[in-house]
């Protein structure tokens, strides 16, 4: 992970999830495919979606925990924001969606109202348009 977190530098990469075993499963369904064409068996068709299951479910463990991860950063940026915004923007913390919220946890807390006030406005709709809009980034070591 880069030392200093930018846009550019956010995303976490596991190596053992990202770079050996997800290319190694998904080379598997390719074998077992390949086993099936030459060998048509009932064996070989069993193969072949167990191996296209195993990729599917690493593909869903990744999704549950970043979910996971993401109710854990609703809590805490919302708790953040009633603590940073003025008062009059208070009560409109909740209509912050989960991922402007997941972008906002990646910006100063000098920054954060102003962009908590463009998200509420509509003019920062999705998380990503909230990550490239921060000016000054507040690393978050602990991703899944």
């Amino acid at each position: 992970m880069a030392s200093e977190q930018s846009y550019k530098s956010h995303r976490r990469y596991v190596p053992l999830y990202h770079f050996f075993a997800l290319p190694i499963l998904v080379l598997n369904v390719v074998v077992e495919a390949v086993r099936l064409s030459r060998y048509h068996t009932i064996y070989k068709v069993w193969g072949v979606l167990v191996a296209i299951a195993l990729v599917i479910m690493a593909f869903a463990l990744r999704g549950m925990a970043n979910r996971a991860q993401d109710r854990g950063i609703r809590i805490e940026e919302r708790a953040r924001l009633a603590g940073l915004l003025p008062p009059d923007l208070h009560e409109r913390i909740n209509h912050l969606t989960v991922s402007q919220l997941v972008g906002l946890r990646f910006a100063s807390d000098e920054e954060l109202p102003d962009l908590a006030r463009r998200c509420l406005s509509g003019e920062l709709t999705t998380g990503d348009q909230v990550k490239k809009a921060i000016k000054n980034w507040r690393p978050d070591p602990h991703r899944v």
